[in-house]
């Protein structure tokens, strides 16, 4: 339910952008909201809607297999020996206090990380890389994994991608309909099919500017979750500390890449962060642990 309110409150918001872009607009031209969004805006509409999210909805179907062969990640079920025992169980135990269902498991070779996927949040994956199975303790791991099923609790993934299947949208309707008053700007009707060239080079900046634009607002939303996930782990396992310890343990450590499709899912981007990071900065992360002591039960 809460991700279906958001879903619809930020098409609501895309929609009032529109309507308040699309009036500037007139006003600034001299035109009318009817003449400026005619029949071919309102197909242009809906081509971006169902487009824009096209892309993020198979992307979301397909996170589980792409992201077991990007880091060639092996499932596991805990008979290959007593660490992967121990692994599979601490997920089960966090999965039950989580109230979500067993997600898959498994190990992948590479540095310090983790990371969480899969489009259902009873369905999802959670891997671990084997250096960070090395670096850790076993507390400060059940910490990182606490964090990772946070946000398989939250439905992280489902929201990230139903933010970016909107702001898709909202790009390629606006990168078009700039790209046309643009380019027939002081010209006579009809001129666009004249100027083509000049109607999709404009296309295609405006895509990669909006984009831009829109990739802000996706990392910004990516650096709140990775909070909510750290205090999620807190509570799974009733005291921060853990979390606070796995976290400076990572600070001493060089956290491995992720592909991009899952570097927003991973424990540690990097210890610093900015406008363009997926991840606040450690120090920031302990900090709010810290202040949330208090408001643990």
């Amino acid at each position: 339910m809460k991700r279906i309110f958001l879903f619809l409150v930020t098409n609501i918001a895309v929609m009032v952008t529109l309507g308040i872009v699309a009036n500037v607009l007139c006003i600034v031209m001299g035109t009318t909201v009817e003449e400026l969004i005619g029949p071919e805006y309102a197909s242009l509409a809906i081509f971006a809607f169902v487009y824009g999210f096209v892309g993020a909805i198979i992307s979301l179907l397909l996170s589980k297999p792409m992201a077991k062969f990007a880091c060639r990640a092996q499932v596991i079920d805990g008979s290959e020996g007593e660490t992967e025992r121990w692994l599979v169980a601490t997920v089960e135990d966090l999965a039950r206090r989580a109230n979500v269902k067993m997600p898959e498991v498994a190990i992948y070779p590479g540095a310090a990380n983790a990371f969480a996927t899969g489009a259902f949040r009873n369905h999802a994956l959670v891997a671990v890389s084997t250096d960070i199975m090395g670096q850790m303790t076993k507390e400060e791991l059940r910490a990182v994994l606490g964090h990772e099923m946070s946000h398989v609790a939250n439905g992280d993934m489902v929201t990230l991608t139903l933010i970016q299947g909107v702001l898709n949208a909202f790009v390629i309707f606006f990168s078009r309909v700039l790209a046309s008053i643009l380019s027939n700007a002081g010209r006579g009707e009809g001129s666009r099919r004249g100027n083509g060239g000049m109607y999709f080079l404009l296309v295609m900046v405006l895509d990669i500017c909006l984009g831009i634009l829109a990739s802000l607002v996706v990392f910004a939303f990516s650096r709140r979750r990775e909070y909510a996930a750290d205090a999620g782990s807190a509570r799974l396992l009733g005291s921060p500390s853990s979390m606070i310890a796995a976290l400076r343990r990572l600070g001493n450590l060089q956290p491995g890449t992720l592909p991009n499709s899952l570097k927003a899912f991973g424990i540690a981007e990097g210890r610093k962060t900015s406008i363009w990071s997926t991840h606040p900065s450690l120090d920031d992360r302990i900090t709010a642990l810290q202040n949330l002591t208090t408001t643990l039960p």
